[in-house]
């Protein structure tokens, strides 16, 4: 499958989490097959040179890493949720579009010196994949390239991100 037609598969879905807001929901898109490998080999031409690691952000964002990994033979390292991990090497706190949320890294997994691409779902105000880079920064390693599916262009996350090498698989 085109990577084009496999992006018109993101459905769009009014007043969810709350009022106002248009959530993009890529569950039609990782229900099929195709589509599904089509955004992970789209994901995997992008990545530089010596990067060994994905850093997959809860939750949507492990499948589309998890995947990668597997498939490319990258390692893989999930950021979470509070309360998720046994052992935390470090956590923080950040702004998102409807709210605040927590990040932590579980310790010993991130290598320092190592070069990782963040992947995420959605790229909307830039505050999610700002926490998870800096969670990496401060492990030692670097953000070598940064990989979401969407990107909602009008909420200015690009902007927030700049320095990083970021891939967008589908601009709305």
């Amino acid at each position: 499958m085109r990577l084009e037609d496999a992006l018109t598969l993101v459905r769009e879905v009014p007043d969810f989490p709350e009022p106002g807001v248009l959530f993009r929901d890529l569950s039609p898109l990782l229900a099929d097959s195709a589509a599904f490998r089509a955004v992970t080999d789209a994901f995997a031409a992008e990545i530089p040179d010596g990067v060994s690691t994905v850093v997959a952000l809860e939750a949507r964002g492990f499948l589309f890493g998890a995947a990668l990994a597997a498939v490319h033979g990258f390692g893989l390292v999930t950021v979470r949720k509070p309360g998720k991990l046994p052992v935390v090497a470090d956590s923080v706190t950040y702004s998102l579009e409807y709210g605040t949320a927590t990040f932590e890294l579980p310790r010993g997994v991130v290598e320092p010196g190592a070069n990782v691409v963040i992947i995420d779902d959605v790229l909307a105000t830039g505050g999610t994949i700002e926490a998870a880079a800096g969670l990496v920064d401060r492990a030692g390693a670097k953000v070598a390239a940064v990989a979401v599916v969407v990107e909602i262009a009008a909420l200015g996350g690009r902007e927030r991100l700049a320095g990083h090498n970021l891939r967008s698989l589908l601009v709305v």
